[in-house]
């Protein structure tokens, strides 16, 4: 099955106890029916987190559980090589 790389912006701004994360850029890799099945979150401030099969979630957030609309998401695509590089961080 073919896997799928996105990159996309979302402007929302983030507060966690009172400490601003800021807007983030988010990171997916899905399978061909929108599933995802890596998840990478960027925050302005620095702070990443990482969700996968194998660590699906934190007292943060977690692997989404809800597949993506590809058609959504088809300006937003990326090479495997920007995603990994983001993933190995």
């Amino acid at each position: 099955m073919k896997t799928l790389y996105y990159k996309r912006h979302f402007n929302e701004i983030r507060t966690e106890k009172s400490e601003t994360w800021g807007t983030c850029d988010y990171y997916f890799e899905a399978n061909q029916n929108g599933q995802i099945l890596r998840q990478i979150e960027v925050y302005e401030n620095g702070k990443e987190l990482k969700y996968s099969e194998e660590f699906i979630e934190d007292e943060y957030g977690s692997l989404a559980d809800q597949p993506i609309d590809l058609l959504d998401f088809e300006n937003f695509v990326i090479n495997k090589s920007d995603f990994e590089y983001q993933w190995q961080k």
